[in-house]
């Protein structure tokens, strides 16, 4: 194989590519650098001189590499065909793959959905450059829901982080040598409201009905342990142990993070199990995420008198808050919930210190 390096104008630049050559086989591959021509009157500035002999020295290293790894055989012409496969249908397999929770095959298809919208159905691996990339994100930053909405901003870091993880993914699956997306800047997502329930409000629901018992149960299960839907739905009661010197406890895997965890949890959590009449099978059985199940959940949230929108997320909201208000160590809370870092436990953190400003702005005297 021969890599040799090319030029060819386009437009009011010069981009350079790579020409790879076998027998029988040919393959271009531009790399997103471009040079500044030569102007048809006068000469090119200093600046610009200086620029353009940066680039190319740029480009002839990468040249120089990419005819290193073919002869070293750590590159090879399967590796470019491999590039000629088409994307979308890789994405479409990847989520599927990805698809541990309703919410997160939901971002999957979405993302995919727009992306559907940007590009051509046979666009292939090769297309996928670095101007792409630019492109499919300023092209969520116009997109709309099927309602004629914009896209909220934590929609946009959503799609756009599923989408440059599918880049990462198909580097490690060897389909792309670099990835385009590391030199991307994602968006930034907007800090949201995170909503949890008081001890006085949950102490309401506990004797307020709800339509669906197990949602009930399920719901405050995750106001003990901090566990997730997703977590709370796939438990098993083979997960679930007992110990003459720490009680019960649970071991899973998280399936957000994929970690092994092990979880202390405390009678009322389990008794909120019901009963254990088999070692295997769910614990909550008839569990489900859909609309209507978040429709009871909020009519049983008014039933109680809590007129704020709750989702079920926010259940694991006030596990992390109340035990903050308890005294516990911000660090221990970091382990319950099972973080990665402590920089995400810290939310909970700001979110109180707000509630005690909010306190302390309710004491006001007339006539200071």
């Amino acid at each position: 194989m021969k890599v040799t390096l090319r030029r060819r104008k386009k437009g009011n630049r010069v981009a350079l590519y790579l020409d790879y050559y076998q027998k029988g086989f040919r393959k271009t591959e531009y790399l997103d650098i471009y040079l500044v021509p030569e102007p048809d009157k006068g000469k090119l500035t200093p600046a610009q001189i200086a620029n353009n002999k940066e680039r190319l020295r740029l480009a002839e290293a990468i040249c120089h590499q990419k005819q290193l790894d073919f002869l070293s055989g750590i590159y090879n012409v399967h590796d470019i065909k491999k590039q000629k496969s088409l994307f979308i249908p890789y994405l479409e397999k990847l989520a599927v793959n990805k698809n541990t929770s309703t919410g997160n095959d939901g971002n999957w298809k979405s993302m995919i959905k727009h992306l559907k919208e940007y590009a051509h159905p046979g666009v292939t691996f090769e297309n996928v450059s670095l101007e792409f990339i630019e492109g499919f994100k300023r092209h969520l930053t116009r997109a709309t829901k099927s309602n004629g909405e914009s896209l909220s901003i934590n929609s946009k870091v959503s799609y756009f982080n599923r989408f440059l993880a599918a880049l990462k993914q198909a580097k490690t699956d060897g389909i792309i040598p670099v990835n385009p997306g590391e030199r991307v800047i994602p968006f930034k997502p907007a800090e949201t409201r995170r909503e949890f329930l008081t001890m006085e409000e949950l102490e309401s629901l506990v004797v307020t009905e709800c339509e669906v018992d197990v949602l009930k149960r399920a719901f405050l299960f995750s106001c003990l342990t901090g566990l997730r839907f997703s977590d709370i739905y796939r438990l098993r009661w083979e997960d679930v142990h007992y110990g003459s010197s720490h009680g019960h406890f649970i071991r899973f895997r998280q399936q957000k993070t994929k970690a092994e965890e092990t979880l202390m949890i405390t009678d009322q959590a389990v008794g909120l199990m019901g009963e254990r009449d088999r070692d295997q099978g769910t614990v909550f059985t008839g569990l489900h995420y859909s609309a209507w199940n978040n429709h009871k959940l909020q009519a049983w949230m008014g039933k109680a008198g809590i007129k704020r929108k709750i989702t079920f997320h926010s259940a694991r909201h006030t596990h992390a808050v109340l035990q903050l208000s308890k005294g516990t160590d911000i660090h221990v809370i970091s382990k319950l919930l099972g973080h990665k870092s402590i920089r995400t436990t810290q939310i909970y953190a700001k979110v109180l210190d707000e509630k005690k400003r909010e306190a302390v702005e309710k004491i006001k005297i007339q006539g200071l």
